[in-house]
């Protein structure tokens, strides 16, 4: 789960992480209000959507006073954002950030993650903040210092320090770099989060540091023990299917293409997607229906599926270890007579009562194509959607 700017910053003050001044608004005269009430000589208008780059868009403005500030939070508000990390048709900015400005001196990155390679919590930093960090790694990625923390140990303050060093703070800096990052360390831990960011972490000409923006993630299977963080969640910035999909326990993210999946299971699901490439087809979707898959969360998925209409062809894979493929069948005969599927079906079973299922499939009279193999599937479905055009 992700959150805004803003209430990652509510969260950063929990924990004792500097961050400016600064105050929500959902109209241009509530901007107006909130430069007055900061008080500083220039405040920066920053839209609030889950989605970074937003300055590159003109969803980040400078106002040097009050009526600037409303200027720029009319021009915001309401606009589509288009950056590298929307949909490609963007996302609507329902309300600004306005925050005091700054002086800066100098931007850095920080992040905190789990590094799954070496089974540690890593601390990745970099002198180049303000930049996508993606590009700094591939072009220099001697710039990324990377600290990692033994969870059985957890992070001590001599790593901190270290790595404050490393970025060129002096003695003064690093002594107030150590309860920073400490802060955010015992954040990332206390709240379940899967990644914590700030791009930039800021130096001031004062000396002090602040996070200048923050992106925090939540691991969504942890959000039970957390109702105060399921609470931030904003709808409005969700995928409709992806948020329909939580309600009934479905893993589903939409993509860009028009070969609608489901699958259960995510690694032959990702082993789905990767086969409708390889066969030159576009998936629509990621969809893994689970384990425990059955004739209602295959009517389900198949709704969720239909509700794009990009798709032309869906493609059903299913091996049979806990679920029965027999049961599978019959959910699909059953949800492709429901709702009156036209699209072209294909369906590939395997494992548990598969010849069963199959055999279930070809009495249906339906427009449904049975594959053996996972290769045949994908072949299969980019000839249907082929056929379709």
């Amino acid at each position: 789960m992700n959150v805004h700017e803003y209430q990652a910053k509510g969260l950063f003050r929990e924990f004792g992480v500097a961050v400016p001044e600064g105050q929500l608004a959902t109209t241009p005269e509530e901007a107006e209000r909130a430069a007055k009430a900061l008080g500083t000589a220039v405040v920066v208008v920053k839209a609030q959507v889950h989605a970074g780059g937003r300055g590159k868009g003109g969803g980040v403005k400078l106002a040097q006073s009050a009526s600037e500030a409303k200027t720029a939070a009319s021009e915001i508000l309401g606009m589509t954002l288009h950056t590298p990390q929307t949909p490609p048709e963007g996302k609507l900015v329902r309300k600004v950030y306005v925050e005091a400005g700054s002086n800066i001196e100098k931007e850095y990155y920080l992040a905190i993650l789990f590094d799954r390679a070496a089974e540690k919590f890593a601390i990745v930093a970099s002198t180049e903040g303000g930049m996508e960090i993606e590009i700094v790694a591939e072009n220099s990625p001697d710039k990324i210092l990377t600290t990692l923390v033994d969870p059985n140990v957890g992070l001590r303050d001599y790593q901190i320090r270290d790595l404050g060093f490393q970025l060129g703070f002096d003695k003064g800096q690093v002594a107030k770099f150590v309860p920073f990052v400490r802060g955010l360390f015992d954040l990332y831990l206390e709240k379940d989060c899967s990644q914590v960011e700030i791009n930039p972490l800021v130096l001031t000409a004062e000396g002090d540091l602040l996070a200048l923006d923050g992106k925090l993630n939540f691991d969504d299977s942890a959000l039970y023990r957390h109702p105060e963080i399921a609470e931030l969640r904003d709808p409005e910035e969700e995928d409709e299917r992806e948020r329909a999909a939580n309600e009934i326990d479905l893993a589903y993210v939409g993509l860009d293409g028009n070969i609608g999946c489901m699958v259960n299971g995510a690694g032959l699901a990702m082993a789905t997607l990767d086969m409708i490439h390889y066969c030159g087809g576009k998936p629509a979707n990621f969809l893994d229906a689970g384990g425990g898959a059955d004739k209602e969360k295959v009517k389900e998925a198949f709704k969720l599926i239909l509700r794009d209409e990009n798709v032309k062809a869906i493609l059903v894979n299913i091996f049979g270890g806990i679920v029965r493929c027999d049961l599978i069948a019959e959910g699909v005969v059953a949800a492709a007579d429901d709702l009156g599927v036209e699209v072209p079906l294909v369906v590939r079973l395997q494992g548990t009562k598969s010849v069963e299922g199959r055999a279930i499939l070809a009495e249906s009279n339906l427009n449904i194509t049975s594959a053996e193999t996972l290769k045949e599937a994908g072949e299969l479905a980019v000839a249907a959607v082929k056929g379709a055009a």
